[in-house]
């Protein structure tokens, strides 16, 4: 492991210390060439911070940092004024070259019908870029043959598994290695510049607290010099936006450099765009900056600018830092500005008080924050997954980190299902959508009780009624008052797993008596399954965003999923009238669904009558109304869904395994196409043209007339569902297959890697990637019992439980397996340690294996 270097400088003169972060090298997961950067956009912001992104070319673009998204917002409008990072050379005895570190337009970005096509149009770029990524370290290297250096452009947020306060801090971190490829000295200097955009929040029409449209001209904000612990920089504030208004808060672009710092807090005024060129004249002359008399615009221009001397064949580095504080986050609010709308502030806002405390705070740890970073990618990246599961799995972690999830003061985090460019996409923390995701409770436990939390102690009525969308602040939560089948039975299961891996009895006995009413609620009469035979006949709303009527795969395996859970939670709690009750229930239930759903290739859909429950003869008689927006006969893609989720949390088989293998490959025979040319979509396209993937569904035996509406989409969360299962069931080629053409897709020209959108940037479905990891590796842990059990297959898998993290390693030796367990952080408890179908080793007793001691032993 190379640590990052701390070198400490006493200037003369002050007391100030100086602590020179560097970054350490940093490992590469996947490379994109100059072809393939157009779209790439790599966010950099912690869990429920916000995010500014690192484009493929060295550009920041998407300033997400004001309560909102904000695709496409550069503080301004399009044009040469958005921020920027420039390089100015100085060779010896010639003319100094400046460029924006930035790569080249791509030929797409040409056509504008006022010449300003894209940030930072006018300026002098590099010809040569590409990208390495490994999230959430991007690196950007810039070349250019009439510049006699090379760039490697180094952004990330630290990312810590287990710690979601340290995983959750408002920075983006930016390192400019410069190498001199010359033969001569260069003197170098690398200069950040933004405007100070307090106040604008990336709306078309950005509107104060009020709801009232602010006119230009209006605010006057300011920029200062400042210096802190370690540090200086320019700190971006604004004493004339409404400390109530979403988009008021506060900047810093700060470096940690000791000598070479020079700054401007402002230019001239910018009519006819001339303070960029008042900038670009000072900077360019020497690579020096001149601070200006006074502040002249409504939001002045901040550069600060390093310089170093570069030996030939030596390399510098420059570093910066962007942190950020906005705390007026308001509720489920379409646009952050939005007049009536309850306030509720971040929690990182609550561990901050402004920007500059933040990096106050952050760099004396930053060493640490990498290090620990950079242990958890180096020990996923060298674990035996196939790549395709390590980018699917990894890169889809952004979406913690994006405008989708944030965090209310409490520390609950909350998420949209996804986010449009400007505003949240469905709202309230959708229980049948973030049922399939596991990476947060797998890497965050705190964060996943949290969500649970909110599900069973304010989304819950007394009736055991959950409403699926939840409303804030928390005291209006059930003001939704609609109930999702899926939802509701999901959540049960994710309870029974946040259990189960945390091994917390008394998170279990504080809840117990709401997961009751929450399981009880399938069975009220009329409802769900009201004759209590183990079947979900009822009206049944769910994550296609319609009813479905009658007995059908998707509902059926979520619900006997959790008569499963809830029978172990019952036995825990010494419930043996609800336990038994739960297993006579899924027993039923199973059998008849096995004899009535699965018709010799897949699940399907018996329609029934929304007043009688009767089963509709469509089929034999064509007169019948059939209600729209239904499944019927059509195999599904994540008709097995329940059943991934049973596989994930040790519940074994939800219905006769020979089903379930031949459902899956059915799914593969029906839904998958290797070309979308000829494929009719009258809905959403998220895959087209020559691109393969999974359809939603197809309908072999033939199709309703008015099938549910996203019938004939493809959607990556959903092919993972489909993709996890497959690798459950030993179909590794079909899986791997399924997984390849997601990431064929998010190639950084057509689509951004980093963002898998289904309804929305960033959909929170999408984390479903993380699965494969569980599924490959065939990872189980109970705290409960305090056992673990991994394949058999050899190798080395990391593992995570939301609380701990490190590798398991697997050789084959003689008539046995060795097994090497290490913790990288946190601690584990096992009594017993178990290999699928390899036998298992129970210790004599509890072991328990903590960071730097790694448990070995035999498995026979």
């Amino acid at each position: 492991m190379t640590f990052s270097r701390i070198f400490v400088l006493l200037l003369l003169g002050t007391r100030t210390v100086f602590a020179q972060w560097q970054p350490a090298p940093w490992p590469v997961l996947k490379h994109y060439d100059t072809h393939h950067l157009y779209n790439l956009a790599l966010p950099l912001g912690g869990i429920g911070t916000g995010t500014v992104s690192l484009g493929g070319r060295g550009e920041l673009r998407d300033w997400e940092i004001m309560n909102k998204p904000a695709k496409g917002f550069s503080t301004v409008t399009v044009g040469n004024n958005a921020p920027f990072f420039a390089i100015n050379v100085l060779p010896v005895g010639g003319k100094p070259l400046t460029k924006a570190l930035i790569g080249p337009l791509d030929p797409a970005e040409y056509l504008h019908y006022e010449g300003r096509p894209v940030n930072q149009h006018g300026f002098p770029r590099f010809s040569e870029a590409s990208f390495d990524a490994a999230y959430p370290f991007g690196q950007v290297h810039l070349s250019d043959a009439k510049m006699p250096v090379k760039v490697t452009v180094k952004g990330f947020n630290p990312f810590i598994p287990g710690n979601a306060d340290s995983s959750g801090i408002p920075i983006a971190v930016l390192a400019y290695e410069v190498t001199n490829t010359g033969k001569e000295p260069l003197t170098v200097s690398v200069c950040g510049s933004m405007r100070n955009f307090v106040g604008k929040d990336g709306s078309q029409s950005h509107k104060d607290w009020k709801g009232d449209v602010v006119p230009t001209g209006a605010k006057k904000n300011t920029n200062v010099y400042k210096t802190g612990a370690g540090f200086q920089g320019i700190y971006l504030f604004s004493d004339s936006v409404s400390r109530q208004d979403p988009a008021w808060g506060t900047i810093a672009l700060t470096t940690n450099s000791p000598a070479g710092v020079s700054y401007r807090t402002s230019s001239r005024s910018n009519d006819w765009e001339n303070a960029m060129l008042d900038f670009w004249d000072d900077f360019s002359a020497d690579g020096q900056l001149t601070e200006k008399a006074k502040l002249v615009d409504d939001d002045p221009l901040a550069s600060l600018a390093v310089q170093k001397t570069i030996a030939p064949g030596q390399t510098q580095t420059y570093t910066f830092f962007i942190t950020w504080n906005f705390p007026n986050r308001q509720a489920w609010s379409s646009f952050s500005s939005k007049a009536g709308q309850d306030a509720i502030g971040n929690y990182y806002s609550t561990q901050y008080a402004d920007a500059w405390e933040v990096m106050t705070k952050t760099l004396p740890r930053l060493p640490v924050l990498e290090q620990k970073t950079l242990q958890f990618v180096q020990a996923f990246l060298s674990s035996s997954y196939p790549d395709v599961i390590k980018e699917a799995a990894l890169f889809n972690l952004a979406t913690l980190r994006s405008q989708t999830v944030f965090r209310i003061p409490s520390g609950h985090m909350m998420g949209w299902e996804g986010v449009f460019d400007e505003f949240g996409s469905c709202f309230g923390s959708c229980t049948h959508v973030w049922n399939y995701e596991q990476a947060t409770a797998f890497l965050f436990a705190d964060l996943s009780q949290s969500m649970r939390d909110i599900e069973f102690n304010y989304a819950t009525n007394p009736e055991g009624k959950m409403s699926f969308r939840v409303m804030l602040p928390l005291s209006k939560a059930q003001d939704w008052k609609n109930v999702a089948a899926d939802g509701q039975m999901g959540t049960i299961l994710k309870f029974y797993r946040d259990w189960q891996l945390s091994g917390n009895p008394e998170f279990l006995r504080k809840n117990w008596e709401q997961v009751k009413r929450v399981m009880s609620y399938a069975w009220i009469q009329g409802g769900w399954d009201g004759n209590q035979d183990g079947v979900m006949e009822g009206r049944q709303h769910n994550t296609m965003d319609v009813d479905y009527f009658g007995p059908n795969p998707q509902m059926g395996f979520w619900y006997l999923g959790a008569l499963k859970a809830t029978s172990e939670m019952a036995t825990a709690m010494k419930d043996p009238a609800l336990a038994q009750k739960c297993a006579d229930l899924y027993r039923k239930g199973s059998a008849w669904m096995d004899q009535n759903l699965f018709n010799g290739e897949y699940y399907e859909h018996k329609i029934t009558d929304p007043k009688t429950f009767a089963f509709l003869n469509w089929e034999g008689n064509p007169d019948v109304q059939v209600p729209d927006y239904q499944l019927g006969k059509g195999c599904l893609v994540d008709q097995l869904v329940g059943q991934m989720m049973a596989h994930m949390l040790g519940l074994g088989y939800l219905a006769k395994p020979e089903h379930i293998q031949k459902s899956l490959q059915s799914i593969m025979k029906y839904n998958y196409l290797d070309n979308f040319s000829d494929h009719f979509n009258n809905m959403r396209s998220y895959v087209l043209g020559d691109e393969s993937g999974l359809l939603m569904a197809s309908w072999p035996k033939g199709r309703l007339k008015v099938p549910f509406p996203y019938f004939a989409e493809s959607m990556t969360g959903f092919e993972y569902t489909a993709a996890v299962g497959m690798l459950y069931e030993g179909q590794t080629d079909n899986a791997l297959k399924c997984l390849k053409s997601i990431r064929d897709r998010f190639d950084g020209r057509k689509r951004n890697p980093f963002n898998e959108p289904e309804c929305g940037h960033h959909y929170a479905r999408s984390m479903t990637s993380w699965n494969t990891v569980l599924a490959w590796s065939g990872f189980l842990y109970s705290g409960v019992t305090e056992t673990m059990t991994f394949t058999a297959k050899p190798g080395t898998y990391f593992w995570s439980n939301g609380s701990a993290w490190g590798t398991c390693t697997i050789r084959s030796e003689g008539t046995g397996n060795r097994v090497s367990l290490a913790v990288l952080d946190g601690k584990i408890r096992l009594r017993e340690f178990a290999l699928q179908g390899g036998g298992k080793q129970v210790f004599k007793q509890r072991q328990e294996v903590t960071e730097g001691k790694p448990l070995a032993f035999t498995v026979k």
